[in-house]
């Protein structure tokens, strides 16, 4: 006989100890039990042959206790069933694993010893077998990271099972099992034969059994069975639910019970109760599980009984079986295992389905469901919609109408103050006519009814309750339905969030999902509360058509349009199969939804396990099988799959997982933007914005295209399409075939760095203008030679051709049909496509003069005239030379103005030396690689004159770094370690080794050339309307140029005499007056045609905006764009925002005060003591202190501080000691601002030895307010007082501080304002903007900061959310905003404003959201950003005068309108002047090159000085600041400009007066 003592956690009577001592005792093998309440402990003495100690153990564990088994306990006897046992261990890597493992499992009960052996991989462990198990041994080393198994000796048990398998398809299915099974613990051998479709396990009974290795087998995805005659409901848990028909389970939830005395007491009463079979009762669930037989007790009488014991007992019918019901379903269309988990996982969510088991085999589904929360029919109908062919039996048909005698309810009743009432009603109901059941529950409140819809009816169940005196009433019933709507007329993101935040807002909508894309809208709502019809009209009201679309919800299948057909068995004339057939209609739908047309998508996966075609076969074959899939392929030697498939019925991770379950490895490749619908494109070609506005209008025209930004400046374009209509391809054809080249943009910079200098082009237009200038020069020459030299006299070869005309000929033909190919092919393309530009007037000019001159000659020579006609040979050539000409220039124009991006790419490095250090820190290899290379972490070498290669951390090493081109900083900035190093600045002196921290896209450098680009990329307002102007500017002028022809050929035959006195003619009267009405007709319609120039018109805004961004990113000012380019130049009000915007962000001591002598404290104690006090504070205001401490007293180490106690809110309280050396020594430290009075000091101290400070002395400290101070009995003089309030006026907080009990000094901190915000500030006024501060801060700080910059208007103590709602009423009065700010809590603010601008050290967020990002961290730069705006808006506009000006004038000249005077243009006159124009605009942008930000010297204008003066004597508080709440009379009125200083100073102070209540524009928020 043995004994065993464990500890029992969880008794809390002497009825927990009589249940425990009477099951114990019962046990087998169980001598004696003796259980004490007091030291929770039992002692059992027990046979070691029939029951362990550790079996004692888990059956105390099981009655609800916790039970621990105290191994000092184990008598000797016990203790000495030592067994050993070897585990297998794989992951150790050194001698440190084996320690790890060795005293790890030491410490296991019931080990005695274990030794780990790394070279075998093995551990033997010596355990007791009564206390631990090897498999709780194999665990513990499995949690600690490796992976263990038992080793098991060669007389080891085996046994052996055969299982079916269904669903196997190839031999890769056979690997897959294989290879699972065999790592399974306990498998000793696994044989699969896809052949007999079964796999023969040899396995170790102890560790595993059949039924585990049949649902793992069932876990992969294939229909498992076990052979051998073994019962399948052993270890099918549904299959025994299933084939039960005489018992059923219930579960019924019950309160009441305190202690494991109830727990037994139930279980013992009711298993005694008649049907019963077995009853467990959960404390800690607070129910009961009851097996009963159905035909002998009923759930309601147990419940009863229970009842009966004291309890409050209810059945949990969330839980329960009560009812439930079996159908079988038969499911046609299923080809694998993924079908069959699709469907199991798709039915299992479904409400009231209890399990499911489909088998692919049967073909047919086994579900168990709830009859009150669902019906066969609509299970059959959800396997229907998943594209399977779903139908029932008869006997399920029979069923489903028997169902329908069932009908659940729930009503709140009212008035229920007892268990009585609940008895009462259940009692009086249950033998209501119809009722089957009900529950009622006094906790919800309600009533629980099962009823018969025949017999009964909400309503009178109601009525029935509420007669017996409660309050009883039907809750709002929700009916949860889904459909779809058309909507037509949606053009943006912003329609689709306005009509899902409207129709949420709609009572009865629960969900709703608007998609741009498909033009539609799938709504999920109560069709208790609302109608289909409701919606369509509500959305309709938004100014949207809206219908129900044709392709909705699938409705439940009537009876009428739907028939269930049985096929006989020829044999048994039985029907085993069963379908369901559906109208036309539903078909057709059915069929509209798999098709899911218009969303075929493609997608790439790499596919690894492939090993021959066979593979590539199964592949494609069972892909190909799956619903949504449309087509599949599939590389051998790439590893690659690509797919394309509905995607809305598939997505990319289920088709992976699709190729994961048939054995193979799939992982989606992540294509770039491309396959998200959106593509940049190099676009060469373009001359001028006519191209634009055609690309853009030509793209647009095509189905699936979204959004197309073309930049005639950069020749770059922005198209995003829809990818299962269009693809990149797609849109480069449409662009060819528009008449341009188009190709996809390279993103690395030496390709954009080309593309921008405009190399290509200016190589072709260069080549054609020398073309063109080899036959226009003989053509100068020779209408030079014979129309002036010879007076215009040409002497005829033969009758109509002179030999001018005929050389002029010779001469125009080659140039004409050559020199102007790249004009005629671009027109054709143009013509082809209904649109006209550039190209298309300069082809109709010279084509028109050289067909006119043929004509004219060809009539010549058949009329044997015997002087040759005028013609216009001359024409086509000069203008080709003067066009080509112009396009040369102009493209190198444009070049220069992308230099300054240009110049910001040439700054990346290409190469970087990587370091590598040995484990003595000693670098022991340099190696140089390409920066492209360089990973984050990376310690990199860079040495003088050389570029930083990433931008990184200096970690040792001092230099200078030349950042001028990055951040605009002229000076060079000094690093060290712990210093921040820019990717691309220059490294001018000294070698530092830098530790790299972004790489790639991620530095600061191709973050910064990112925003110019798209910038430069992006248009302007003003851009716009000038592309829509060009459009429609070609067609024009060619309508012009054929009026002037009709028009002077009117004229010409009516004054005629007025036409030649009008050319001012040396005409010969024999020359025929028809050709002279003709000739000039058509010069002047060639000149009209020649002359006008969109180009101009069209390079106005671009170029500027090029240029000006440039220009900003060079000065450290990164502008997004030319929207907020335009923008800048209309701001009149600017908001600051006030930490770290116009302040530093961080606290600094401003002032340290003395109240006692130099005798009872010096300025140096004082700092040693508090600076010592506070560094064990992590206040901000503590760091402040200690830093500045350690700054005046030039140390890094300060006093010992012990026994530290602080109060939020109040102060601290701690003691200070070893400061002596801080006291004494003397570092020749000097006041840096002086004294105030006699004791107060600001920046430093002066040098004094405290005489009284002793050696190891120590000293009570107190720091705090005023209110700490009282506490610990310390009062405040009248000096002290006055000291304090005078530092709280101006913003500043002041702390006192005690020393051993007396009050000896205060010390101020503030936020210090930026030396540069006032001057900036000043600017802005004279710039006639008003400014604003804006901050969360208190008014009292708010006004002393703004006092300090002259802010008049302060807008103070604002929640971050209202930070938005003050930039919409100031916008709200028509003024431009402008918002500056740094923090999160800005970003709002700064996307709502017109303009919004990023401090550069701000943070991700704030950059994100504003429009304007200033590099460095400088208010000047708020100056210079709004004064490049206005430079460059100027010069847009001076480009768009010049344009419009130049084609108003030169129009009507070229078309002789001055005729009278003597003034007419030749064509190629007006060739020269249309290509004058364009580079004359290019030139005029160019000029802002000029532009110098302004500086702080230039802005530190006498005025300002003068100014400043007034801002230092004035005091906080005083009229210059404004703070007041009503905002009904505030004016913002910009300044008018003072010739004097004195009148500029009084308009100053005269301004401020004016806006004395401005702080009153944005508080009515605050007063509400």
């Amino acid at each position: 006989m043995e004994e065993c003592v464990i500890g029992i956690e969880g008794m809390t009577c002497q009825s927990c100890v009589k249940t425990i001592t009477e099951n114990i005792s019962s046990v087998t093998g169980v001598e004696d039990v003796q259980v004490s309440l007091e030291t929770k402990e039992g002692i059992i003495k027990y046979q070691s042959g029939h029951i362990s100690p550790w079996q004692l153990r888990d059956k105390i564990d099981d009655m609800g206790f916790e039970a621990v088994l105290k191994e000092s306990s184990l008598s000797s006897s016990s203790s000495m069933d030592v067994q050993n046992v070897t585990i297998e261990i794989i992951g150790m890597t050194c001698n440190s694993c084996v320690k790890s493992i060795e005293g790890k499992i030491s410490t296991l009960d019931g080990v005695d010893n274990i030794t780990v052996s790394l070279e075998r991989n093995e551990a033997d462990v010596r355990y007791k077998a009564d206390v631990v198990s090897p498999s709780d041994i194999r665990d513990a080393i499995d949690d600690m990271g490796f992976e263990a198994s038992i080793k098991q000796s060669e007389n080891t048990n085996v046994d052996t099972v055969k299982i079916t398998v269904i669903g196997m398809t190839c031999n890769s299915c056979v690997r897959n099992i294989e290879d699972t099974i065999g790592k399974m613990s306990g498998v000793k051998t696994i044989n699969v034969s896809l052949e007999n479709k079964e796999a023969v396990i040899t396995y170790i009974p102890a560790l595993t059994n059949p039924g585990a290795l049949r649902e793992r087998i069932d876990d992969m995805g294939f229909e498992a069975s076990l052979q051998n005659g073994l019962d399948l409901a052993e270890f099918d848990p549904l299959s025994e639910k299933v084939e039960t028909q005489g018992s059923d389970t219930v579960v019924i939830a019950i309160n009441g019970m305190t202690c494991n005395s109830c727990v037994k007491s139930i279980e013992g009463q009711i298993s005694t109760h008649p049907g019963v079979e077995n009853i467990k009762v959960s404390l800690a669930n607070k129910n009961a599980e009851v097996i009963y037989k159905v035909d002998q007790t009923t759930p309601e009488q147990i419940r009863c009984a229970i009842d009966d014991m004291g309890f409050e007992a209810s059945l949990d019918i969330s839980r329960n079986n009560v009812g439930v019901r079996t159908v079988i379903v038969g499911v046609e269309g299923m080809t694998c295992q993924s079908c069959v988990k699709s469907i199991e996982g798709k039915i299992s969510e479904e409400r009231g389905v209890q399990e499911i088991q489909v088998s692919l085999k049967d073909k047919q589904a086994t579900i168990i469901y709830d009859p009150a929360k669902t019906s066969p029919e609509i299970l059959r109908s959800a396997i229907d919609d998943m594209g399977f062919e779903a139908s029932l039996s008869d006997d399920c048909k029979s069923n489903t109408k028997q169902d329908r005698s069932h009908a659940v309810i729930v009503l709140t009743v009212n008035g229920m103050t007892c268990q009585s009432c609940v008895q009462s009603i259940e009692g009086k109901m249950s033998d209501y006519t119809g009722v089957h059941n009900i529950k009622v529950s006094l906790e919800n409140s309600n009533a629980t009814i099962d009823y018969d819809p025949g017999k009964a009816d909400p309503e009178s169940l109601r009525e029935a309750i509420d007669d017996m005196g409660f309050e009883c009433f039907i809750p709002d019933q929700s009916v949860l339905q889904t459909v779809v709507i058309d909507i037509e007329g949606m053009t943006c993101n912003s329609c689709v969030k306005s009509i899902e935040g409207k129709l949420l807002d709609t009572d009865g909508i629960k969900t709703v999902k608007v998609s741009l894309e498909l033009k539609n809208a799938t709504i999920s709502y109560d069709a208790m509360r609302v109608k289909d019809s409701d919606i369509v009209q509500t959305v309709d009201d938004m100014g949207f058509e809206a219908k129900i679309a044709d392709i909705n919800r699938i409705p439940e299948v009537k009876a009428e349009s739907c028939r269930a057909m049985s096929k006989p068995n020829p044999q048994t004339g039985q029907s085993d199969q069963w379908e369901v057939s559906f109208s036309q209609r539903n078909l057709a739908t059915k069929r509209d939804v798999e098709k899911g047309e218009g969303k075929i998508v493609t997608s790439h996966f790499n596919v690894t396990g492939m090993t021959c075609a066979s593979c590539v076969a199964t592949i494609e074959r069972t892909l190909s099988k799956q619903t949504g899939i449309h087509s599949v392929l599939v590389a051998l030697m790439a590893q690659k799959a690509e797919v394309k498939y509905d995607s809305g019925v598939l997505t990319p991770s289920e088709i992976a997982r699709q190729i994961d379950d048939m054995g193979f490895g799939a992982s989606i490749i992540d294509d770039n933007s491309i396959s998200d619908g959106s593509v940049e494109l190099a676009i060469t070609g373009m001359t001028c914005s006519s191209c634009v506005h055609l690309i853009e209008s030509h793209v647009m025209k095509k189905e699936g295209m979204k959004y197309a930004s073309v930049a005639l400046a950069t020749g770059r374009g922005k198209f995003t399409f829809d990818p299962s209509i269009l693809g990149p391809r797609d849109v480069i054809e449409i662009i060819k075939d528009a008449g341009f080249g188009a190709e996809l943009a390279e993103n690395d910079l030496k390709s954009k760095k080309a593309g921008l200098e405009h190399k290509q082009e200016i190589k072709k237009w260069r080549r054609s203008f020398l073309f063109s200038l080899i036959f226009g020069l003989p053509v100068v020459a020779i209408v030079i030679y014979f129309r002036v030299i010879r007076g215009g006299y040409s002497q005829c070869i033969i009758p109509g051709v002179s030999i001018e005309n005929l050389l002029l000929f010779f001469l125009c033909t080659p140039c004409q049909f050559i020199g102007g190919r790249y004009f005629y092919v671009q027109a054709y393309k143009a013509l082809k496509h209904k649109s006209a530009s550039m190209d298309v007037l300069i082809v109709l000019a010279t084509t028109v003069a050289y067909v006119y001159s043929v004509i004219i000659l060809i009539i010549a020579i058949i009329e044997e005239a015997m002087i040759s006609p005028k013609t216009f040979f001359d024409t086509p050539p000069m203008l080709l030379v003067f066009v080509s000409l112009g396009r040369w220039l102009e493209h190198i124009a444009k070049g220069k103005t992308s230099e300054a991006l240009a110049k910001l790419m040439s700054l990346q490095a290409t190469e970087a030396v990587l370091v590598q250090y040995n484990s003595n820190g000693d670098v022991s290899s340099e190696e140089h690689i390409s920066v492209d290379l360089v990973h984050r972490g990376d310690i990199l070498k860079v040495v003088p004159g050389s570029k930083v290669p990433v931008d990184g951390t200096v970690i040792e090493g001092k230099t200078m770094v030349d950042e001028s081109l990055i951040t605009g900083e002229s000076m060079p900035v000094s690093k060290q370690a712990g210093s921040a190093v820019i990717g691309g600045s220059i490294n001018q002196h000294g070698t530092m080794f830098v530790k790299a921290t972004h790489v790639g896209s991620e530095t600061t450098l191709a973050q910064i050339v990112r925003l110019v680009e798209e910038a430069q990329t992006s248009k302007a307002p003003i851009q716009r309307m000038a592309d829509k102007i060009a459009g429609y500017f070609v067609p024009g002028i060619v309508l012009i140029s054929l009026l002037t022809l009709m028009v002077h050929v009117c004229l010409g035959y009516r004054k005629y005499n007025n036409l030649v006195a009008g050319m001012e003619l040396e005409v010969d009267t024999t020359r025929n007056p028809h050709e002279v009405i003709w000739e000039f007709a058509f010069r002047c319609a060639i000149s009209v045609l020649c002359i006008a120039c969109p180009c101009a018109l069209g390079l106005a805004t671009p170029t500027a905006v090029m240029v000006g961004t440039g220009v900003g990113a060079t000065n450290g000012i990164l502008i997004k764009g030319g929207e907020p380019l335009e923008m800048a130049h209309k701001v009149k009000a600017i908001i600051f925002d006030k930490t770290g915007t116009v302040t530093q962000g961080v606290p600094e001591v401003t002032d340290t005060q003395l109240f006692v002598g130099e005798e009872v404290c010096s300025y140096r104690k004082l700092l040693a003591i508090i600076g010592s006090a506070e560094s064990s504070s992590e206040h901000p205001l503590a760091n402040a202190i200690t830093s500045h401490a350690k700054q005046v007293l030039h140390t890094d180490n300060l006093g010992q501080c012990t026994n530290f106690q602080a109060v939020p809110g109040c102060g601290l309280k701690c003691t200070v000691s070893n400061i002596e050396n801080l006291v004494l020594e003397s570092n020749g430290i000097e006041s840096a601002n002086g004294a105030v009075g006699n004791s107060v000091m600001k920046g430093s101290v002066p040098s004094t030895t405290d005489s009284s400070s002793s050696a190891g002395q120590s000293y009570a400290v107190l720091i705090g307010n005023r209110e700490w101070m009282k506490r610990h009995a310390l009062q405040l003089t009248n000096e002290m007082e006055e000291a304090m309030v005078s530092h709280e006026a101006i913003g500043q907080t002041a702390v006192l501080v005690a020393i051993d009990n007396v009050i000896v000094g205060t010390i101020s901190m503030a936020d210090s304002v930026k030396p540069e915000a006032a001057l900036a500030v000043y600017t802005l006024k004279k710039m006639g903007i008003s400014v604003i501060l804006l901050t969360g801060d208190n008014r009292k700080t708010a006004t002393a900061i703004a006092s300090q910059i002259g802010i008049s208007i302060v807008i103070a103590e604002v929640l971050p959310s209202h930070k938005v709602d003050k930039v919409q009423q100031l916008q709200n009065r028509g003024q431009c905003v402008a918002m500056v700010g740094d923090g999160i809590n800005d970003s709002p603010a700064l996307a709502q404003a017109d303009v919004g601008i990023a401090i550069g050290t701000g943070t991700d967020v704030a950059l994100e959201a504003a429009d304007v990002v200033l590099i460095k961290n400088n208010l000047i730069d708020v100056v210079g950003a709004i004064d490049l705006s206005r430079h460059t808006v100027r010069r847009i506009h001076c480009n768009f005068g010049f344009a419009v000006i130049y084609n108003l004038i030169g129009i009507p000249i070229a078309a002789g309108i001055l005729m009278p005077f003597g003034v007419m243009l030749q064509p190629w006159m007006a060739a020269a002047a249309m290509a004058l124009s364009s580079v004359s605009v290019v030139t005029s942008s160019l000029l802002l090159k000029l532009y110098k930000k302004p500086t702080m010297d230039k802005m530190k204008t006498e005025d300002f000085h003068a100014i400043e003066e007034n801002m230092s004597v004035s005091t906080p508080g005083s009229d210059s600041v404004s703070v007041s709440i009503d905002s009904d009379d505030i004016e913002l009125i910009p300044r008018k400009k003072q010739n004097s200083v004195l009148n500029k100073i009084r308009s100053f102070n005269k301004m401020e007066a004016v806006a004395h209540d401005e702080r009153k524009l944005l508080d009515s928020d605050e007063e509400e």
